[in-house]
Parts: C-alpha cells; structure tokens; sequence
C-alpha cells in the first residue's frame, strides 16, 4: 500500500528498539482508529499505513528483510491494509497487557504464597548459630486428590464458558477487553466429582515442623528462605517460599551494633581514682579489663576480636566496654567524715584534679558572654 518509510510513518529511529515501535503505533492506533473518525476515509488510511509499519517492523525477519531491500524485501510478507490477522490482531498484541493480556493462552498456574515467620532468638544463639524446629500454619497439598481438587477416578474438565483458557474476551466499540471466566474462575477447569478431602480446592490446611539452621552472625531483621515451604498453589501448581525473618531479644548484659558488641562496666570511684584490675563478661567467656588510675566516666575500652563475626563474611567486632563510675550511696558518718576531709585536702588545688569540670565551667561562662555581646 505505502511506499512511505516505514520509520517515518512511526516517526522512530532506525535504531528504535520493540518497545519504542509499539509505544509509537499505538500511539497513532489511538489517534486514527475509524471507531474513533467514523466516515473519514484520509485517518482510515493513516490507520492502515501505520498498522503495515508496524507489522513489517514489530517482526524481526521482516524487519530484517525491510531495513535490508526496502518496500521490495518485503512486499510479498507484509500484505498490505489488513490483510492476514487483521485489525482485531493487531490491537490485541499492542492493547493487551492493559486490559488482561492477549494471545488467548491458558490461565497461568499460580505458585502458592510466599509466608513469613518471625524466629525470636537470644543473643548467644544469633553470634554463634544454632538449629530451630518451628511449627507453621501452611496450606498443603491434598495427598488424597494428589492436588487436583477431583475425587479419585475422576478428573478436572475442560470450562465450557472459556475453552480452557481461564478468560473470556469481552469486546466493548473500540476495546477488546479480557476478564477471567466467571464459570471457572480463571482455571480453565471445572471439578464435578470433588475430592472429599480438600472439598475440590486441591489443598487443606495443616500445621508442618520444619527444621531451620540458623547461620552464625545472623542480625535483627535478617531473613533465612525456604524455598517450596510455603503455602501449595491452588490445583497442583507449585508451593511458595517461606521466609523466616530474626527477631533477636534484648540482651540483659550486651547490646549489638553490627559486629561490636557494647557493655557497661559499673566500677567504684576508688578504683577509678587509683586504677584497679577487674573481670568483665564476654561472649566466649570472662575477661581481665585494667583500668588505669583517673578512668572517667563514659570512657570506652575496646577488646579486639570479642565482637562477633558477621553472617555475610568480614571480620570479628570488637566488645566495647563503656566505664560507669558509681557514686556511694548510704555512707555512715565515718565514712562521710573521711569524705570531708578528702575534700579539704584538696584545698585550693581542688580544679586541676576535675579536668572535667574546669572545663566546663570554662564552656559555660563563653556561652553566657557570647549572649550578652
């Protein structure tokens, strides 16, 4: 028909690739469709060239042939107007994927739905491992049927409303919708003699135990996949995957962040005054921390190689131990007395052993004249 260049009609690039075709023909489908200018023959004939650009250029042997010979490599394939499958074809294929998906095959089988558990674990068990048996609530299939919904001796038949395809194509003017079968409900098959087991559903419900190993490492909100463990898809179609995500609970001693481990360490304002010796907790046992004399609080010492090493590989943390220093409580009068004189010894001298407050002291009064000023 056209002796216009196919890439001109679409107005794309000879580099244009298949989605950059049939975005630009159903463009002008919906732009010179005659549903859409009953009775004006010039848009009619815009249409038909458009649609035997498109046929040339959305198949790759004729695209081939075109881009090689011109009109004359594909004269004989192309046709011409709307010969071969037509208008009905051709909008299918472009217009399809919006209303339902064209082509007319079968209902796809539908994988059975992916499930989540969530595994609560302590913190021991999370840093080095360990193996769960959990029970899950889960759809099954139906060992009775074999999951095929049909009692035994029979079988699931062919929907006569849909012919096996699990839709029905509805056409409306200018659109051709497809919805799914409402007699079999997008199966393509009916069950007349249902199992007595699944009541023709193919699955039934079940509790299963499941053992899950848990990788050394794992953290809050890691996840473990077992893949086919989740729930059987409706008429034999394949099972999901069961998805069991880590919860680990707060720890009275440690907290975790990535591979480090923290802890606070409480210690007398004597042994942080003269320094001391004491043992702390670590994962895989107890340490010796040394603390020397004039430790504040809030200060951090760092024991290499006591963390934990990650689930996805790198290498072992640290445990990190943040000093607390404690101020006595329920002193009797010796003792306070022996505080005052510790005070007063101190006399005039008492700043430069709070470096501390000095400093913030000095901190403060800045703050207060850069307010008057």
């Amino acid at each position: 028909m056209s002796q216009r260049d196919y890439y001109e009609i679409l107005d794309v690039a000879k580099s244009a690739n298949d989605a950059e075709i049939k975005k630009a023909f159903r463009r002008l489908a919906m732009k010179y469709h005659p549903d859409r200018n009953p009775g004006d023959e010039a848009t009619e004939l815009l249409f038909k060239e458009a649609k035997e650009a498109y046929d040339v250029l959305s198949d790759s042997n004729k695209r081939a042939a075109y881009d090689q010979f011109g009109h004359a490599g594909v004269n004989q394939s192309a046709g011409g107007g709307f010969a071969g499958g037509g208008f009905g074809d051709a909008f299918s294929d472009i217009f399809g994927d919006i209303f339902g998906g064209g082509g007319g095959g079968r209902s796809r089988v539908r994988k059975g739905a992916d499930l989540q558990y969530n595994l609560e674990l302590n913190l021991e068990d999370a840093v080095f491992g360990t193996t769960v048996k959990i029970k899950v609530p889960t759809m099954k299939h139906c060992t009775t049927c074999g999951g095929s919904g049909a009692k035994e001796g029979s079988s699931p038949e062919t929907c006569s409303t849909c012919g096996g395809h699990g839709q029905v194509r509805m056409q409306q003017g200018f659109f051709s919708v497809q919805q799914t079968c409402p007699n079999c409900r997008g199966q393509g098959t009916i069950i007349s003699n249902p199992c007595n087991n699944c009541h023709g559903s193919g699955r039934v419900k079940e509790h299963k135990s499941l053992s899950v190993e848990v990788p050394a490492g794992v953290d809050n909100g890691d996840r473990i996949r077992l893949s086919g463990e989740g729930e059987a898809g409706e008429s034999g179609a394949p099972s999901g995957d069961l998805y069991v995500q880590m919860h680990v609970k707060t720890h009275p001693i440690f907290e975790r962040d990535n591979a480090d481990l923290y802890c606070e360490v409480p210690i007398s304002f004597v042994t942080a005054a003269l320094g001391g010796e004491l043992e702390v907790p670590s994962l895989s046992g107890r340490l010796n921390l040394k603390i020397p004399a004039g430790t504040q609080t809030h200060k951090l010492f760092r024991m290499r190689g006591k963390g934990v090493k990650p689930v996805r590989g790198g290498s072992v943390g640290d445990l990190i131990c943040r000093i607390v220093v404690e101020t006595p409580v329920k002193l009797n009068n010796e003792q306070k007395d022996l505080l005052q004189e510790f005070g007063a010894s101190m006399g005039k001298a008492a700043k430069k052993h709070s470096p501390n407050e000095k400093s913030w002291i000095d901190g403060m009064k800045k703050f207060f004249e850069d307010m008057k000023s």
